[in-house]
């Protein structure tokens, strides 16, 4: 009679391949199950809008581990399952097939899902969302046929399919529904920089409007109209308006909810054998002090493994400011830490004699929240030291290219 113990993973992307090769190498003897509804071994999702979108990287590449990973270390990878319940009473989990697992430990890291756009002719044929590896493959092939493409929605995904269009030779209208892109996230003084920089690359972009329609021909996309009833034309669509946490398996079987799964530190829900990660957990922080949700791939690895070491009866937290990064035309960008509900008093640019170069910080109350590195390399983790320092910081200081940003700490 096998009495191991068994360990279910619900979700088979970057945090549920972390959690099964953690669990291993933390010395886990017993069954893992990584379930995933794709049909695609886990992989990361950076490179779908970057390299991989601009043909500038090949198929292997993206994978967490190479497929005989899973089977070489005893991980029973189950793909094209979907999990239809979950019972924390009886702990087990049944999948759309009617199959019914046991655990012992249950991960949830089901990640999320793009934010549909509710216009008329949003379901017309040539509008497209980017989450997966066949999404950004049908936009490559695309990207070959079509001329003109208009993209709603000026975040991350949007800005980088933007950059990724006008490589491959496209006309690119970007609809911004705020002032700037990427204000709710670097501000009124830091975003211009993206807005100038898809600028001087020749994108058009529409500020302080939304679509109201899609329009087409026998079922295929003509253009959009806009709030201000301005019509452009456009062979493509590109929706990239967010995305929200995939929650229900959760909420159908009573755990908490708020703004994704509630998850202590050390990403326990409300349930004690289950644990969730990635971005669908709304963790606590101890250095914060408070719960944070963040959908960025290098919250994924760390949770992923954070995780698989909490299932383990291990006292793992993860306490690091947030990363994360972009890579647009000749801009590569690295972002670390977090802007608080209390928001930031200053922002100190330190700039350097070549002008495409700068690191911005954030500051509130003389201390570092967060800051930007842009074409600037092998300082991200001093930016990261300088978050984590208890001692308020000179602005000049940081505002001098020639004191190291070591000297700081």
């Amino acid at each position: 009679m096998n009495t191991k113990p068994s360990f279910i993973i619900v979700g088979a992307g970057l945090t549920g391949a972390i959690a099964a090769q953690t669990l291993r190498e933390e010395g886990f003897d017993g069954r893992i199950t990584l379930l995933g509804q794709e049909s695609n071994a886990p992989y990361e999702r950076p490179p779908l809008s970057k390299d991989y979108l601009q043909g500038k990287a090949d198929r292997d590449s993206i994978f967490v581990h190479p497929e005989p990973w899973y089977a070489e270390h005893a991980v029973d990878l189950s793909l094209g399952s979907v999990v239809s319940s979950l019972d924390p009473a009886s702990r087990t989990i049944t999948t759309a097939d009617g199959s019914q697992l046991g655990y012992n430990k249950l991960l949830l890291a089901t990640g999320s899902k793009p934010r549909r756009l509710d216009v008329p002719g949003a379901d017309l044929a040539g509008v497209y969302y980017l989450r997966n590896v066949e999404d950004s493959e049908r936009l490559k092939i695309e990207f070959g046929h079509a001329k003109r493409v208009v993209i709603i929605g000026a975040g991350w995904i949007g800005l980088e399919t933007a950059s990724a269009a006008r490589a491959a030779g496209l006309d690119v209208t970007l609809l911004v529904s705020g002032d700037l892109p990427l204000q709710h996230v670097l501000g009124p003084e830091v975003a211009p920089i993206f807005a100038e920089l898809h600028r001087s690359h020749g994108v058009d972009l529409r500020y302080r409007t939304t679509a109201t329609e899609l329009t087409g021909s026998q079922g295929t996309v003509t253009g959009v109209l806009l709030s201000d009833a301005t019509w452009i034309e456009a062979d493509m669509i590109i929706v990239g308006v967010g995305v929200t946490p995939r929650t229900e398996l959760a909420a159908a079987a009573d755990l908490k909810i708020d703004n994704g799964i509630v998850v202590d530190e050390h990403l326990r829900t409300s349930d004690p054998d289950i644990f969730a990660a990635g971005d669908i957990a709304h963790a606590y922080n101890p250095r914060l002090g408070r719960h944070i949700r963040v959908e960025h791939w290098e919250n994924a690895r760390r949770q992923g493994a954070v995780a698989a070491k909490a299932m383990l009866g291990q006292d793992a937290v993860d306490v690091r400011p947030s990363y994360f990064y972009t890579d647009q035309y000749d801009l590569g960008m690295e972002y670390t830490g977090e802007i608080g509900p209390a928001g930031y008093d200053r922002v100190i640019f330190r700039r350097y004699a070549d002008s495409r170069q700068v690191i911005v910080f954030w500051l509130y109350e003389q201390r570092i929240q967060a800051g930007m590195n842009i074409n600037i390399w092998d300082v991200a983790d001093d930016i990261e030291r300088l978050i984590q320092s208890p001692r308020p910081i000179n602005a000049d200081d940081l505002a001098d290219p020639a004191i190291p940003l070591t000297s700081l700490f």
